[in-house]
C-alpha cells in the first residue's frame, strides 16, 4: 500500500518516490527567477527596444528557459563544463536555411545560453554575491555598448540603379547625391557596385549608412539570401 512519508520536514515521500525537497526547490525557483529577471533585462529591455523583433524575442526567452532547465536538472551528472561547451557546439553549428541569422542576433544568442548556464551552474561554492556579480557585470556592459559605446550603427541597402554612368569612379560624388536624394537619405558614406546588366542598363548598388539606433532591414536580408543561394547553384 502506498504510504506517506512525512518524517523529514523538508521532504515528502510517498511509496519511496520524492515528490518534494523543499530546500532545493526553492533554490530551483530562486535560481530561475534570477536568470529569467536577467534574460528580460538582456533581450526584453535592451535588445527589444531597439530592434523590434518580436522572433528572436521569443527565441531568446525560450531557449534561456530550457537552457537552465537542461543544466540545472542535470547538475547532478558530473559533465557540467563538457556539457556546457556541448550546449554552445550544438547551437553553434545551427544554421537554418530559410534565413541566415545577424551577427547581433546570434552573439544575443550566446548571451542568453551562457547567462542560463551559469545561474543554473554555480555550485554551492560559489557564493550568492558572486553570481550576482556575474549578471551585473554582464547587464552593464551590455547596456554600454547597446546604449552608450555603439548607439551609432552602419546600415546598408541595397537598390537595382539604372544611371550605369554614375557608377564610373569619376562620378562616385555624383552618384552618391542622387542617391541621397532619391532615397531621402541624408548622408551616404560609401557605395559598393555589384552585378551590372548592360542589356537592361541595371546594377545592382549596396550603399552604406549610419543611423542613431539599431534598425534591420528585413527585406535586404532576404535579398541577400537570394544571392547567396545564387552563388551555391553556381
Amino acid at each position: 500500500m502506498n504510504t506517506l512519508n512525512l518524517l523529514e520536514p523538508d521532504k515528502i515521500n510517498l511509496a519511496g518516490i520524492e515528490l518534494i525537497d523543499i530546500p532545493s526547490f526553492l533554490e530551483l525557483l530562486g535560481r530561475f527567477a534570477l536568470n529569467m529577471a536577467v534574460i528580460l533585462i538582456l533581450v526584453r529591455w535592451l535588445y527589444y527596444s531597439t530592434t523590434k523583433r518580436k522572433d528572436y524575442l521569443f527565441t531568446y526567452i525560450l531557449i534561456s528557459s530550457l537552457i537552465f532547465s537542461l543544466c540545472y536538472l542535470l547538475a547532478s551528472v558530473k559533465l557540467q563544463i563538457g556539457f556546457a561547451l556541448g550546449l554552445f557546439a550544438i547551437f553553434g553549428i545551427i544554421r537554418y536555411r530559410t534565413t541566415s541569422i545577424p551577427i547581433k542576433e546570434m552573439t544575443y544568442l550566446f548571451l542568453t545560453i551562457g547567462v542560463s548556464i551559469i545561474n543554473a551552474l554555480a555550485d554551492t561554492k560559489t557564493s550568492v554575491a558572486e553570481v550576482l556579480f556575474t549578471n551585473f557585470a554582464i547587464i552593464a556592459l551590455t547596456f554600454c555598448m547597446e546604449k552608450i559605446w555603439l548607439q551609432k550603427h552602419e546600415l546598408s541597402k541595397i537598390i537595382i540603379y539604372e544611371k550605369i554612368d554614375l557608377i564610373k569612379p569619376e562620378n562616385n560624388q555624383e552618384l552618391l547625391n542622387d542617391l541621397q536624394q532619391r532615397t531621402g537619405i541624408k548622408k551616404i558614406k560609401r557605395v559598393d557596385i555589384g552585378k551590372i546588366d548592360f542589356l537592361k542598363d541595371t546594377c545592382t548598388i549596396q550603399m552604406f549608412y549610419d543611423v542613431i539606433g539599431y534598425q534591420f532591414n528585413t527585406i535586404d536580408q532576404v535579398d541577400n539570401n537570394k544571392d547567396n543561394g545564387d552563388d551555391d547553384d553556381d
